[in-house]
């Protein structure tokens, strides 16, 4: 390997990106750079200009127009931070959130059709090596928080919520195949009828791959959305997904006017629990019960969304 091998490498790649992105189709009204800032405000919880630049590496003055320009069109809205009045925070308005997912509709299209030239047989060692450059020129960096990325599903992933519960919670807990019934059920539910406005699904994304998982839905209760399904996979586990998971959860109900959220869970997940108290949420009930195999302790927790904010 030399520096001209990777270089060569990179003028084939361009010509590819180059190749999708014909006549700026992907991204037209916006530039690149300013659909890359919609991503991230797309895909984090959380936001304000201090981190965009520093995610992205983008000059204040550049970042500070583009904004500016969002601002405009009516996709974002800048607030007070609660964890620092000097800084602001950044959300996408419901406008927003549609142009961000329009441009991520483009990139799937368009890499899906460059995708569809690969022979089947040939897709996974192209998904292999992908992931062996992204491993090797990392330098053997752990994973650091700022590499996960919260996102919406994508084709399939439902399913890999059902699997992935099912496989964790038999092997940590030794629950039996009652609980990817009850899983299954309530993936099925949403992914039949959802109101994408008041409900949705997050999957945590570290390497290209997902980690980790929660739901937003609504509940019988008026004005109470329900959270459900929080899932971190073991080996990503001291990142502070589930935090950001959760805080996500919260932001989004209360954004959509949710007056509380509610979740139910057994006391033997304990690290779940302590994530649920680190945001304010509150125990109203426990009742023994036999689930899953198992004799359990349920527990319902509830957060009042228009109480106190989590600085977490």
């Amino acid at each position: 390997m030399t520096v001209q091998d990777i270089r060569a490498f990179n003028r084939f790649y361009t010509n590819v990106i180059g190749a999708l992105d014909y006549s700026r189709h992907l991204y037209a009204p916006y530039t690149l750079t300013e659909s890359r800032v919609l991503y991230e405000l797309a895909h984090s919880p959380r936001t304000d200009a201090v981190d965009l630049r520093a995610e992205l590496s983008l000059d204040a003055g550049y970042l500070s127009r583009i904004l500016n320009k969002f601002e405009q069109d009516g996709l974002i809205e800048r607030t007070p931070s609660p964890r620092d009045p000097r800084r602001r925070n950044v959300t996408l308005t419901a406008r927003g959130r549609e142009t961000a997912a329009l441009l991520a509709e483009r990139a799937d299209e368009s890499v899906g059709a460059l995708l569809a030239t690969v022979p089947p047989g040939d897709r996974p060692r192209l998904t292999e090596a992908l992931h062996t450059v992204r491993t090797i020129l990392s330098a053997g960096r752990p994973p650091a928080p700022e590499n996960v990325l919260l996102r919406e599903p994508g084709p399939g992933e439902l399913g890999w919520i059902v699997q992935r519960n099912a496989a964790l919670y038999a092997a940590e807990y030794g629950w039996n195949a009652d609980y990817e019934g009850l899983v299954a059920r309530i993936v099925a539910d949403f992914a039949e009828d959802h109101d994408p406005h008041l409900e949705r699904v997050w999957i945590a994304e570290l390497d290209g791959r997902p980690v980790g998982c929660i739901m937003c839905v609504r509940d019988d209760a008026p004005a109470t959305a329900r959270l459900r399904l929080l899932l971190v996979e073991p080996g990503t586990r001291g990142l502070g997904i589930g935090d950001r998971l959760v805080r996500a959860v919260i932001d989004f109900a209360r954004g959509v006017g949710y007056r509380d959220l509610v979740l139910w869970t057994n006391d033997v997940l304990a690290a779940a629990r302590r994530i649920y108290q680190r945001h304010g949420f509150v125990l109203v009930a426990e009742k023994p019960h036999r689930s899953f195999g198992k004799d359990l302790v349920g527990q319902d927790w509830r957060l009042d969304l228009h109480g106190r904010v989590s600085d977490e």
